[in-house]
């Protein structure tokens, strides 16, 4: 399913920016990149070159609430956008650069951890981000 196809499956107008924001995420799942919202702009406007940092934000806030996009915030760094949604994995994240790397459910299901105590909440999801540093970071530390 093309990009504009998926966005209308959820219901959003395929709109230039919309698609090439998307396409920028999904070329990025395939390496296992998690792009800050610079770095999206910055590939967006290689197809897209009038296409303002505004924008990109007003995109991506449509595409997490779509479900085709995550956020993740990493204390200490910038937001990461990617298409590897729907899946509850959590990420690995590197204190010294903020490399973000997927790490699948730990236990195989969703949600993967429980809380000791629910509060009446029905609960569907974890989010866990596991932090150290990358195998780079440590050997320039060495």
């Amino acid at each position: 399913m093309t990009s504009a196809e998926r966005l209308r499956a959820k219901g959003l107008r395929a709109t230039r920016p919309r698609v090439v924001v998307l396409d920028v995420l999904d070329a990025a799942r395939a390496s296992h990149e998690h792009l800050p919202v610079a770095q999206i702009a910055e590939r967006a406007r290689v197809k897209l070159p009038t296409v303002s940092t505004q924008a990109v934000y007003d995109c991506l806030d449509a595409l997490t609430g779509a479900g085709l996009a995550r956020g993740i915030e990493p204390a200490g760094h910038p937001a990461r956008f990617e298409a590897r949604v729907g899946d509850n994995h959590h990420h690995l994240v590197c204190r010294d650069c903020g490399r973000t790397v997927d790490v699948d459910c730990t236990l195989g299901h969703a949600p993967c951890l429980a809380p000791s105590d629910t509060a009446g909440f029905a609960v569907e999801e974890a989010e866990v981000v596991f932090w150290g540093r990358c195998p780079e970071c440590r050997s320039q530390r060495s």
